[in-house]
């Protein structure tokens, strides 16, 4: 039988965009066809999004997108003004990022292995991505320590994660110069994770209410969705940029109809663009396209693109699109984490 360090070898490298213009690239797919054009197409609505100075810029992100290389991507376009909050997985942010913060990595893999020998090995398979089972349970362990610090009360995902980001600061700050979370909390750019449960954050949390069964701290979902709406209310108009589908997508497409019930006439997403492999014929959220979305009154037609292809190779091109064509230069960053600290002083 294999060791644990025959399999934990090479680790994923995360994708620089800067360092790949791939703008020549795009630019020459629009005289192609099939998801070619419709690539180039969203790369250009994502850039228009950041030309447009009303536009506040939501990012959302389902799929195993970290683990897989793409965090470095996400990590520039916050340090760089080219999105304005984030909507997630809590897998993501958790389980990928923070976990890499703390210093372990992801491993490159096969889907080939033998499962049960990985098991017995405490390696966890996501693909041909290989995590060490006893360092997650490590990272498992820290946010019940998060939670254990906090004042027992209900808490949004996006406070929650503001204390993940001080966590970092406050121990020395990440073991990666790439932190998601991080780079968020210095910039004040809101994570919301509307299933944070769903992810090593609900193994912390069972651990803290195991240990504190009445006076704990908890998830208000409710909130979530109403600070995201004022996100929404404070905005002249608002472009989505979709990784995948599922939560985050649903989640950020009902703050227009939430929104509306708040003020007469609040604006449908202007801009949309969604990287799925999503089939829209079960009448599943992930695959629905966003002229469906039109018809409940959430995305604007003029400016939106499904683009059906795997994130791994889209995202790179569309997001780095948006950075090599420079618009972001002329952006400023809208810090709405400012907006709840604000709100929460006049309490």
């Amino acid at each position: 039988m294999k060791k644990k360090n025959d399999y934990l070898k090479k680790t994923i490298q995360h994708f620089d965009m800067k360092q790949h213009n791939v703008v020549p690239l795009v630019d020459a797919m629009e005289s192609m066809a099939f998801q070619s054009r419709n690539l180039y197409r969203a790369s250009k609505i994502y850039d228009m999004m950041l030309n447009d100075k009303d536009c506040t810029v939501i990012l959302t992100l389902a799929g195993s997108l970290f683990s897989a290389g793409l965090k470095k991507i996400v990590y520039d376009m916050i340090m760089n003004n080219m999105v304005d909050a984030i909507v997630s997985t809590g897998a993501n942010m958790v389980d990928q990022d923070f976990f890499e913060a703390l210093g372990f990595k992801h491993y490159l893999g096969t889907p080939a292995s033998d499962d049960n020998e990985l098991r017995d090995l405490m390696i966890d398979r996501i693909y041909d991505t290989y995590i060490d089972e006893e360092e997650l349970r490590i990272c498992d362990e820290t946010t019940g320590k998060i939670l254990d610090s906090l004042e027992p009360r209900p808490y949004s995902s996006r406070e929650l994660l503001y204390e993940f980001g001080k966590y970092l600061e406050n121990n020395g700050g990440p073991k990666v110069d790439d932190s998601v979370i991080y780079a968020a909390y210095k910039k004040n750019v809101p994570i919301f994770v509307p299933a944070f449960s769903d992810c090593s954050a609900g193994f912390g949390f069972v651990m803290h209410q195991t240990k504190n069964p009445d006076k704990h701290v908890s998830l208000d979902s409710a909130k979530d969705f109403l600070e995201l709406t004022k996100i929404k209310l404070a905005s002249k108009d608002t472009g989505i940029f979709m990784i995948g589908g599922g939560v985050p997508k649903n989640f950020t497409q009902d703050i227009v109809v939430a929104a509306d019930l708040l003020q007469e006439d609040a604006p449908m997403h202007k801009y949309a663009v969604q990287i799925t492999v999503a089939d829209e014929r079960d009448g599943g959220l992930s695959g629905s396209t966003l002229k469906e979305a039109s018809s409940w009154g959430k995305v604007e037609t003029t400016y939106e693109q499904m683009v059906f292809a795997e994130a791994t190779l889209a995202m790179p091109l569309i997001a780095g699109y948006g950075y090599h064509k420079k618009n972001w230069e002329k952006r400023s960053g809208k810090e709405f984490t400012k907006l709840f600290a604000v709100e929460t002083a006049t309490v």
